[in-house]
């Protein structure tokens, strides 16, 4: 399978010793810059995925098919191994089989599964909920068995550090490596001391979802404590949104095309859409 070789390098960060920071992507051309600017692996949100394709801000109304076949141009555009965050898995344990089956298919080379109550339910909005340790279990579990590929690695997320305590996040995370998770993905850590508690309780790899102050940014730190990827946020997709805002409004008042700022110069264009490789396809296939 093409999607074999990108997923190995996933693992070998996984399995390493240096925690690194993903490049956050949206799309073919946001992944491809990742991608050659060097980043090992590239990360593709939810809350992402929602702008990108909807317009609408991260409530969990994308779905299961608009998210795989983002992250399927994602993956057919680049070699670059992508994580995505599939989030609680479209629904209950099923729908999390169907998730990894799809996103498995997409070409993705791990992704995280989540123990939040999503959508939230009646009642519940602007606070996080959390499933039952038991359904939990039973969603790693079903991702776990729904993989054909060995190589895909599968997170159990949990947002218990922010939601429910340190205390239960350890639970979580003793619990979902017990199933057989690839790592655990933790949402809500802000200081060293909850990390560490973590960390000092499970002999997986750590994702971090970052948000913890610029103290839990500490590559050095993070490597020691057995994390290997952390989040540092997603500005790539606000940054396009900055400048394509920015670019409309002065065309709008009147400032002429040449005279703008910020325009990506053709040679980078070329870069990113990889026009040589077009330029050869013409050349082999289309001149007499």
């Amino acid at each position: 399978m093409r999607f074999q070789s990108r997923r190995k390098k996933f693992r070998s960060v996984l399995n390493g010793d240096r925690c690194v920071y993903p490049g956050s992507v949206f799309d073919p051309i946001s992944a491809r810059i990742a991608e050659d600017i060097g980043f090992e692996i590239g990360m593709f949100a939810g809350s992402i995925a929602s702008f990108a394709v909807l317009g609408a801000p991260d409530v969990i109304v994308l779905t299961l098919t608009e998210f795989a076949q983002q992250a399927q141009r994602i993956n057919r555009a680049t070699e670059l191994p992508l994580m995505v965050d599939a989030d609680h898995g479209y629904g209950n344990a099923l729908n999390v089989r169907r998730t990894v089956e799809e996103l498995e298919m997409a070409g993705v080379s791990g992704m995280s599964i989540e123990d939040t109550e999503l959508p939230q339910p009646f009642g519940s909005v602007g606070r996080t909920k959390l499933l039952s340790l038991s359904e939990g279990i039973g969603k790693m579990k079903a991702a776990l068995d729904a993989r054909t590929d060995p190589n895909l690695a599968i997170a159990g997320r949990t947002s218990a550090p922010g939601a429910t305590g340190i205390d239960d996040a350890v639970e979580r995370a003793v619990a979902y490596e017990k199933v057989g998770v690839d790592a655990i993905f933790l949402v809500g850590i802000k200081t060293k001391e909850d990390l560490e508690k973590v960390s000092n309780a499970i002999q997986l790899p750590i994702i971090l979802g970052g948000g913890g102050g610029p103290e839990m940014l500490d590559i050095d730190y993070l490597s020691s404590k057995n994390v290997r990827i952390c989040l540092q946020g997603h500005q790539p997709f606000s940054a396009a949104v900055k400048a394509i805002y920015h670019t409309m409004k002065s065309l709008r008042e009147g400032t002429p095309p040449g005279d703008l700022e910020g325009i990506a110069s053709s040679e980078l264009m070329k870069t990113v859409t990889r026009d040589k490789h077009y330029t050869d396809m013409f050349a082999k296939y289309l001149n007499k």
